[in-house]
C-alpha cells in the first residue's frame, strides 16, 4: 500500500490523496458503526431512530449513552457496543495517523541517489 524504502517519497498531491482516502475509509467505518449501533438500540431497547442515533453517536464519540438501557439484551448490547466504540476509536486514530507517520519516517530514512 505504501511505497518501499528505496522508492522516492510521494508528491504532496499524491500524499494529500492518500490522506483523503484514509479519511473517507474512516467516514465509511463510522457510518457503518453508527448504523449498527442504531439498529441495536432500536431492536434491543425499542428506541426511536432519533434516540438510537443519539445514543450510538454519543458512545462512538466517547461520551456514553444518553438513555440508560433497561432490558437485559439492551444492557448487553450497550456494553458490547461501548467496548467496540472504544476499540474503533483506537483503530480510527491509527488509520488517520498512519500516512503522516509513514511520510515522516520515509523522508527520514530515504537517501537520494548521488548524481553521477
Amino acid at each position: 500500500m505504501y511505497e518501499g524504502r528505496g522508492a522516492r517519497p510521494l508528491s504532496t498531491r499524491k500524499f494529500v490523496g492518500r490522506v483523503l482516502a484514509h479519511f473517507l475509509f474512516v467516514l465509511l467505518a463510522l457510518a457503518i458503526s453508527l448504523a449498527g449501533g442504531m439498529a441495536g438500540y432500536e431492536y434491543f431497547e425499542g428506541l426511536a431512530w432519533r434516540d438510537a442515533f443519539l445514543n450510538s453517536a454519543m458512545l462512538l464519540g466517547g461520551m456514553g449513552p444518553v438513555n440508560a438501557p433497561v432490558t437485559n439484551g439492551g444492557k448487553l448490547f450497550a456494553g458490547m457496543y461501548a467496548l467496540y466504540a472504544g476499540l474503533l476509536f483506537l483503530i480510527i486514530l491509527a488509520i488517520m495517523v498512519a500516512p503522516v507517520v509513514h511520510r515522516i519516517m520515509h523522508r527520514f530514512h530515504w537517501e537520494e541517489e548521488p548524481d553521477r
